[in-house]
């Protein structure tokens, strides 16, 4: 971007860093980001509505071992990312596609919520309606983590990183007129 003012030209050239850290290390400030909020608050409900459905009396039923099913992979796919993002595991291999990962997982998660919630509900069964509910929470929270992992795709963001952008300005004066 050039501006010119009193025969001087302003020119802003700028340049981009991204800086990893390679080694493994605990941080839980991690946590504290709407990310980890998320795989939290995603753990839970994997934890409520399997609980719910595991405790019924048709808990071997073909609609609650799906349900159980589906949880139980949630739920590890959640904690594993947690502790890799705690444990900055997924800065130190940074050239894995993580944000690709974790997109398609939540969106794969969130159409096996839809399917096993469903099917669970309609079978009319207390435990089973309550394990639904958290199910439907569940699959409406990883709905909104896919699509948030897609924006950060489409933003150019690092899964885990930092990427350091400086701006420089340069002032270039024209030579005085004989």
């Amino acid at each position: 971007m050039a501006v010119q003012s009193n025969n001087r030209v302003n020119q802003q050239m700028g340049s981009s860093n991204t800086i990893f850290n390679t080694q493994t290390r605990y941080d839980s400030s991690y946590i504290k980001t709407p990310a980890g909020i998320m795989k939290i608050a995603a753990t839970v409900l994997n934890l409520l509505g399997f609980i719910c459905v595991q405790s019924s009396v048709f808990w071997s039923n073909w609609r609650g071992v799906y349900f159980n099913i589906t949880a139980q992979l949630a739920l590890w796919f959640t904690l594993i990312l947690l502790l890799l993002y705690i444990f900055h595991v997924i800065e130190k291999y940074h050239n894995v596609k993580w944000l690709h990962i974790e997109m398609i997982g939540c969106g794969v998660l969130t159409f096996m919520y839809l399917i096993a919630s469903t099917i669970v509900v309609a079978f009319g069964s207390a435990a089973y309606s309550a394990g639904g509910f958290f199910g439907y929470l569940a699959m409406v929270l990883y709905g909104f983590e896919a699509f948030f992992k897609l924006q950060c795709i489409q933003r150019g963001e690092l899964a885990q990183g930092s990427h350091i952008i400086t701006k420089q300005t340069h002032v270039v004066t024209p030579p005085a007129l004989p």
